[in-house]
This record gives structure tokens, C-alpha cells and sequence, in this order.
């Protein structure tokens, strides 16, 4: 408990999944919390539902609506965190949307689409805050990035071309940054169980089949919960990570280092 007291936090796409796991547990550990999300509804209901966690460890929470492509978005709501709480000490680039493709048959459209959230979105969020922490020579910066960042699978283009340029992205801002004491770190999440892996297995033919299809997959036979991608999350915010910069935490429960089935 209190491991972010006194900071202020901005996550995007905070309204469910992954994002709000984390607005949660920053707000447990006494963070003041900006949920900045293009379904206010969404993010509004989430606030509502952490605000007695909130008052009992000091933390505060704000729902924005924001749209992380539209740059000047992304500006309002930081400027919304400031004027209720100050100024913004942890940034989570969260939000982000899957856009599966063939290559050949992908329109142009589907190609700006994902990079216009995947990687546009996560160079908004730094860019809005990156001068204030700049200035005043703190900061930490999280960016939700994904096992697609390092792993290639088929049918899934281009979603892993701009989760490798999110990696990209927080390997440059953390070197370049690291001298004004701002550190840019990614999680790379494997399978979570958020509501889009539920949606996509309600989506197959057999979805019990495919849930347990998935599952074998796993070296520990079982997916992700977001409270596990929140808790790095808070690690990586908090103080206890002074000198861990321009690196990925990847939380899929070894998937990644397994050679083959």
C-alpha cells in the first residue's frame, strides 16, 4: 500500500481490461488517477466503482473522455490532470485496439486505423507530458506494448508492426530522456483475459474448444489476469524502479520463451 502516495497517474483506455486494472491499482497504492478514454461511460463507471478504494488510501480519480489519436485530445485531458490533482508524474499508454489482417487484402484504412491508436497514440500521450517531466527532471512513462512486439503470428498484420514500433518508441525516449531522470519502460503482455480474448473465443465456432485450445498453449496452462499487468505496472511507476529504463517487462507466463509445441 502507498507505494505511488503523492503521485498523479494518467492511464489511457482506463475504462476496462487491462487499463482499468491498472487505474485500480494505482489508486490503492494512494495515486491520484486521470482515466483518459474514449467511452466516458465507460471510464465514469470505473471511477465510480474504485472511488471508495480511493478515499481510504488518499488517491483521487478523474474520468476524461479522450481520443489518444487526436493529439490535442491527449493534451486536454493532461491538462484536466493538472488542474484537478497537479502535475503528472506517471503516464500509462494503454489504449490500444487489435486489427487483424491479410496483407494484401488489408484497406488503408485498416492500416491507419491501427497505427493512428497503436503507435500514434502512445507518441501523443508522451508527447503531452514529456515537457513537464522534463522540466521538472521526474517522470515515468508505461507503455502497454505486447508479446507481438518480439513475436510474429500469422493472419494477425499489422498489429505487430506498430506493438515492434511501441518498443521502438520507449527504447528512444528512455535513452534520450535518461539524463533528465524520465524513464520509459514497456510490459508486454502475452494472453490476458480481458474482454476481447473473451469476445474473440464467444467468436469461434466451438468457444469452450478454443478457450481450452488457448490454455494448452500456456507453459502454466492458464492466460493472464489483468491485476497481474497492473501490478508491474505499478512497479515500474512506483519509486522502486529508479534505474530500469529503455526495457520491456514481459508478463505471459514463459509463452514467449518456449521454442515450439
Amino acid at each position: 500500500m502507498n507505494r505511488l502516495q503523492g503521485k498523479v497517474a494518467l492511464v489511457t483506455g482506463a475504462g476496462r481490461g487491462i487499463g482499468a486494472a491498472i487505474a485500480r491499482a494505482f489508486a490503492r497504492e494512494g495515486a491520484a488517477v486521470v482515466l483518459a478514454e474514449l467511452d466516458i461511460e465507460t471510464a465514469q463507471r470505473t471511477a465510480a466503482e474504485i472511488a471508495s478504494l480511493a478515499s481510504q488510501t488518499g488517491g483521487k480519480t478523474l474520468a476524461v473522455q479522450t481520443d489518444v489519436t487526436q493529439a490535442a485530445s491527449v493534451q486536454r485531458a493532461v491538462s484536466e490532470a493538472e488542474k484537478a490533482f497537479g502535475p503528472v508524474d506517471v503516464l500509462v499508454n494503454n489504449a490500444g485496439i487489435n486489427v487483424f489482417c491479410d496483407p494484401l487484402t488489408m484497406t488503408d484504412d485498416d492500416w491507419r486505423r491501427c497505427f493512428a491508436v497503436d503507435l500514434d497514440g502512445v507518441w501523443n500521450g508522451c508527447r503531452a507530458v514529456l515537457p513537464g517531466m522534463v522540466e521538472r527532471g521526474a517522470g515515468s512513462i508505461v507503455n502497454i506494448a505486447s508479446t507481438h512486439s518480439f513475436k510474429i503470428i500469422p493472419g494477425c498484420f499489422p498489429y505487430p508492426v506498430a506493438k515492434h514500433g511501441v518498443i521502438g518508441l520507449t527504447r528512444a525516449l528512455g535513452i534520450e530522456y535518461a539524463p533528465r531522470n524520465v524513464r520509459v519502460n514497456a510490459i508486454a503482455p502475452g494472453y490476458i483475459e480481458t474482454q476481447l480474448t473473451r469476445d474473440w473465443w464467444n467468436g469461434q465456432a466451438d468457444p469452450a474448444t478454443a478457450q481450452q485450445a488457448t490454455l494448452d498453449l500456456q507453459p502454466m496452462k492458464r492466460i493472464g489476469k489483468p491485476e497481474e499487468v497492473a501490478m508491474t505496472a505499478v512497479f515500474l511507476a512506483s519509486d522502486e524502479a529508479p534505474f530500469i529504463n529503455a526495457s520491456c517487462i514481459t508478463v505471459d507466463g514463459g509463452r514467449s520463451a518456449l521454442y515450439h509445441d
